[in-house]
């Protein structure tokens, strides 16, 4: 992990401090090239139309998100090098800060020119097992001019804008999950990025909590 250490305990810093971090990965980290390699590899019509919510109460509705996903799991060599990245950062989140995390889950999301995502929240307090959320961009060459930043409202006024980030590559953010609302605009180009949570173990009785 000594790689890693120094953009691992400024992202810990930040989450202490503010509850968002925003920074920039080494354009050449083995995990972000893996990623790019898999993007160059896929059909994107064989993406699914994302939706809200979880399990049972997962639903579409394009008039609050019009991306399209695909989730990463480990059987693919490519996918598994950047979970195995995360895995780290997990790790040195429990250690810095005790957070408790379990395990954390991801996709790609696919935005087509136009497409968005409104204000939301990525957890609601007592209600959930997602604790951190991470946002890591892969688009070589964004222009500002073609928008679709992500924008991160304050945790206490919902219509306070604390940031934007334009989705240029190798961009990673991470935010308290069921503090900040966030949306995604609308862009003139299409845009990728991978969305994650990291989670905590709600499971009970046995019964193992499945993710997603």
């Amino acid at each position: 992990m000594t790689n890693n250490t120094e953009l691992f305990a400024n992202i810990a810093q930040d989450l202490q401090f503010t509850g968002y971090s925003i920074q920039t990965l080494d354009q050449e980290l083995p995990a972000l090239q893996a990623l790019k390699s898999r993007l160059a590899e896929f059909d994107f019509n064989t993406f699914d139309e994302a939706g809200i919510g979880r399990k049972d109460d997962h639903q579409k509705n394009e008039t609050i998100r019009s991306d399209k996903i695909h989730w990463l799991d480990n059987s693919n060599a490519l996918e598994g090098c950047f979970l195995d990245y995360m895995d780290e950062l997990k790790a040195y989140m429990n250690k810095r800060l005790f957070m408790g995390l379990f395990s954390y889950e991801c996709h790609f999301a696919h935005y087509q020119p136009g497409a968005f995502y409104k204000k939301h929240l990525d957890a609601f307090k007592g209600q959930t097992n997602r604790l951190l959320s991470t946002v890591l961009y892969l688009n070589p060459d964004w222009q500002a001019e073609n928008g679709g930043e992500l924008v991160i409202y304050d945790g206490e006024d919902h219509d306070k804008e604390l940031t934007r980030v334009s989705p240029h590559f190798g961009t990673l953010v991470t935010f308290l999950s069921d503090e900040f609302p966030h949306e995604v605009l609308p862009a003139k180009a299409e845009r990728f990025s991978i969305a994650g949570w990291f989670r905590v173990n709600n499971s009970v009785n046995g019964q193992i909590d499945p993710p997603r």
